[in-house]
């Protein structure tokens, strides 16, 4: 088995090397990690805070991790653990949820993540399908978070125009999704 890294004790002396599988499963899985503390603490920056404090836990338990099994479910549960010290701490907010809803919330987001995960992939892959035109109108309407009206008005166009061309493009976008996902699906 590979290394790549040693981490150390605070005296100095190095500790049992980490497994490359292990650095890979961690690195891989640090995405889905922050959505599902996400589904529990609507907060991104919260959230990222949380995710950070989890990273250190992972890794300081490295150890505790068998390879080969479910790294997601395993780091999952550190992450609700920290997700409910983070709600301990914020006790006084009186619009919390109860501790049993979030525990729902992020069983159900953990359960989903590989589907949401596939439907990302099949995402990216169908609008590197799409003509450079309806990827840059996109652009224009999602990344810049401007409105239908202010493209229209941005490339001279009228505005049922844009909106009929992005009714298409999301329909092609669906469309390809949807073919992209079941080809992938085992029979």
């Amino acid at each position: 088995m590979t290394t790549t890294s040693e981490p150390s004790h605070s005296d100095g002396a190095p500790e049992s090397p980490v497994p490359d599988e292990f650095v890979q499963l961690f690195t891989q899985n640090q995405r889905r990690l922050y959505l599902f503390i996400l589904a529990q603490v609507p907060n991104p920056v919260e959230a990222e805070e949380i995710l950070q404090e989890t990273n250190v836990i992972i890794w300081r338990k490295f150890r505790q991790f068998e390879l080969g099994s479910n790294f997601l479910a395993w780091a999952g549960k550190i992450a609700h653990y920290e997700v409910l010290k983070h709600r301990e701490r914020q006790h006084r907010d009186r619009h919390r949820f109860s501790d049993e809803f979030v525990k729902h919330i992020a069983e159900e987001a953990l359960e989903d993540s590989d589907q949401l995960e596939a439907r990302r992939m099949a995402l990216l892959t169908c609008l590197q399908k799409l003509r450079s035109a309806d990827r840059e109108l996109l652009r224009h309407r999602y990344a810049t978070g401007h409105s239908g009206q202010d493209v229209a008005s941005q490339l001279d166009r009228p505005v049922n125009s844009i909106y009929q061309s992005l009714s298409r493009i999301r329909r092609t976008l669906m469309e390809c999704i949807n073919r992209q996902l079941s080809t992938e699906r085992p029979a």
